[in-house]
């Protein structure tokens, strides 16, 4: 049987992957350019028993897929960078509270409302250090309308298998582009719930370490009665201010994440292998790239890509691994330079570094790539 094949914009892609995951709430506030997640999952989350809500404002869109998601659902809510900054403190509360939830930003410029309708790559280092405290984070890429689909997918799964809120950032330009999506079968891709508890309700507790890095997590209203709090705690989710046991907590929590690398990270190369430069880029940035690095090729210039799909974790292993070998490394992203520093510090001076960006509202074309590339070289 032919698969359901249909042309949709980044954002409905987006609202498709959630469904086909398993997300069965959504609280959100519209912002472009975002808004379409929203359009799509108020009209289709009613036919399957799922619950959509427009909150008041982000701060109440997080909070209320916090609650939700404590109560067993599959969570998610759609924004952008302002939003995001509203989000930041309860984004703090998911992490030490071992949340499930999937946040999704479609990235726009900034700071503040800067320019709602075009795009930008500006919200990635935010994504990573926007809330306070030490903690781990996921930050996932996608690059077209299918691959939208299937690492919203991707994120719930890492959400529920670690216990923790997943960002998924891409930018204006995918999240309104018309693309032609083919839907995966239901179970062709993997759908992961997160692990319940074996333990009784007498017994249970929701942060015990015996139980491996990631503790079972149990449902509010399935007979199972705890304590959540944002608060440093004992493996009995109330609050502790005994540092051996603060101690632990931090670092299981940011020990769950380094200690999986190989099972989050996710990412992509184009002739690389002979690569006498690397052209780093991401999200609709790394399109253009990879245009550029096939007219490269054919002036006779050793060009690669290398395009996290997986942001955070950071890849540093392969990153530095190019670095070795490589003449020059060229980072492309619409900004003014967030993540070469991170390729900067995994270099160590192993290659030239250099940037190109972009912030006018206008995408980075292959002609400035290209341009910047003959410079290193």
């Amino acid at each position: 049987m032919a698969k359901k094949v249909a042309l949709l914009q980044g954002n409905e892609a987006c609202a498709q992957g959630a469904l086909y995951a398993g997300c069965n709430f959504f609280g959100g506030y519209p912002i472009t350019p975002s808004t379409e997640v929203a359009e799509v999952l108020s009209g289709e989350l009613p036919k399957i028993g799922g619950k959509f809500i427009q909150m008041e404002d982000e701060i109440g869109a997080m909070a209320s897929i916090i609650g939700a998601s404590l109560t067993g659902a599959k969570a998610l809510t759609a924004t952008s960078g302002p939003g995001v900054s509203l989000k930041q403190e309860l984004i703090g509360y998911a992490c030490i509270a071992e949340i499930p939830c999937v946040i999704i930003n479609v990235m726009r410029g900034g700071p503040s409302t800067g320019m709602p309708t075009g795009p930008g790559q500006s919200d990635v280092m935010q994504a990573k250090w926007g809330t306070h405290g030490d903690h781990a984070a996921i930050a996932l890429v996608p690059a077209s309308c299918q691959e939208i689909f299937s690492e919203t997918v991707r994120a719930f799964n890492l959400a529920e298998k670690y216990r923790m809120p997943v960002q998924v950032l891409y930018d204006e330009i995918v999240g309104h582009m018309r693309e032609r999506i083919v839907f995966p079968e239901p179970g062709e891709l993997e759908v992961i719930n997160r692990e319940a508890p074996t333990d009784g309700p007498e017994t249970y507790k929701p942060y015990d370490s015996t139980k491996g890095q990631v503790p079972p997590l149990a449902a509010f209203g399935s007979g199972y009665k705890f304590h959540v709090t944002g608060l440093n705690k004992a493996d009995d989710g109330f609050p502790t201010t005994k540092a051996s046991l603060v101690d632990a907590e931090e670092r299981r929590q940011i020990d769950k994440v380094t200690d999986n690398i190989a099972d989050i990270e996710s990412y992509e190369e184009y002739l690389t292998e002979d690569a006498d430069v690397i052209v780093w880029a991401y999200g609709s940035t790394s399109r253009s790239a990879r245009y550029a690095v096939n007219e490269l090729r054919k002036e006779g210039i050793k060009a690669g890509l290398f395009r996290p799909i997986t942001l955070w974790p950071f890849p540093e292993k392969r990153t530095a691994e190019l670095a070795a070998k490589a003449k020059a490394i060229v980072v492309a992203e619409m900004n003014l330079g967030q993540m070469i520093y991170e390729v900067e510090r995994v270099a160590k001076g192993a290659c030239v570094v250099v940037g190109e960006f972009r912030v006018d509202g206008d995408p980075l074309n292959p002609g400035q790539i290209m341009t910047k590339v003959k410079e290193v070289l």
